[in-house]
């Protein structure tokens, strides 16, 4: 592998639940990490020998980042938000890889029946203050969760960080109640916990950040990262869409056209693609193959339209790339490395 300073470093989940899904989405995109060892530190990425991978722990990812040892890394967008310093080097190049999702939410015990809201737990927090205590908050985001209480005057209460299962805190007597990262809710209920109303701190999802001097700096670098972006985006746009095919009848295929493109929504992209069918019986040579690409929710109207208009032989497929006329993810990296300063 070359070795010249301008090789795009990535910083990847080297545990924890991002470790596995990054690594099948690296896939996914053709970007397939290659290990020889799981212990190993340091891979390579198939078929690019201009980019390599560092493992770290999911936690550091944003400080590498920031520190240049990594030129992007992925990471969950609430450690990076938890992390965010007053430093304009560090930036989110795609929010949203989908996968990792989760939420920060504020959960009390479900004991307190007259927590049910913001308010509830504004009340509450001066009720404790009023005893001469303190509303005793367990968390591992410490920043997100007190500028999240004061944005909703909740002004009286301590944090305490925990590194451990937040979610006994309250059980245990060391804190009141928590600010945890949750999926689906079954923990916070086996332990007999509960959201309130409007609690929801933040929506988090696995996101990929870069550093604005590292690519600012290495034009090398910069074209790697397009190379990746465009990867990234066409594998989740592919997500959305379906290809169908179809033969249909038709006296030529200008009117094939005229009759698909009556439902706008299902003419595909930017309309249907028809293709002359060479028939192996003569007399049924007036026949047209239809292609369309249409977003996953309107796949079954496509096949009812497509029936109702004499279509045979319908076959719907998953792509895998679905590539746009630009990639968004990197024009607005070129937007912000336009106007990027050294701080």
């Amino acid at each position: 592998m070359r070795d010249n300073g301008q090789r795009l470093t990535i910083a990847l989940p080297s545990k924890g639940n991002l470790e596995d899904p990054t690594l099948a989405f690296m896939a996914e995109c053709n970007l397939r990490v290659e290990r020889l060892n799981p212990r190993e530190y340091e891979a390579g990425v198939a078929g690019q020998p201009d980019m390599k991978v560092i493992f770290q722990r999911t936690d550091d990812i944003p400080s590498k980042v920031e520190e240049e040892i990594a030129d992007l890394g992925i990471a969950g967008y609430d450690l990076l938000m938890e992390y965010k310093r007053e430093t304009d080097r560090l930036a989110v190049l795609m929010e949203n890889l989908g996968y990792g999702r989760c939420a920060l939410v504020l959960a009390v015990p479900e004991s307190w029946v007259d927590a049910q809201s913001l308010g509830d737990l504004a009340d509450l927090a001066t009720l404790f203050k009023e005893r001469g205590g303190e509303l005793r908050v367990a968390t591992k985001f410490p920043s997100l969760t007190w500028q999240f209480l004061h944005d909703h005057g909740i002004h009286y209460f301590s944090l305490v960080e925990s590194h451990g299962a937040i979610e006994l805190a309250p059980a245990m007597g060391f804190a009141d109640i928590i600010s945890d990262l949750t999926t689906s809710g079954v923990t916070l209920r086996d332990n007999r916990l509960k959201t309130i109303q409007n609690g929801t701190i933040l929506r988090s999802e696995a996101c990929l950040i870069g550093n604005l001097h590292a690519l600012h700096a290495s034009r090398a670098k910069l074209r790697q990262t397009r190379y990746l972006l465009e990867a990234f985006e066409s594998r989740r746009r592919a997500q959305e869409y379906y290809s169908i095919t179809a033969n249909l009848r038709g006296a030529s295929e200008e009117a094939v056209a005229d009759h698909l493109i009556g439902d706008l929504e299902l003419a595909g992209m930017k309309g249907p693609t028809i293709a002359k069918v060479y028939a192996k019986e003569r007399h049924e040579r007036d026949w047209y193959a239809v292609s369309v690409v249409v977003k996953r929710a309107l796949v079954d109207r496509a096949i009812a339209h497509l029936r109702a208009a004499g279509g045979s032989g319908i076959t719907v497929s998953k792509g895998e790339f679905v590539f746009a006329d630009t990639c968004t993810s990197y024009e607005r990296l070129t937007g912000l490395l336009k106007h990027w300063k050294e701080a």
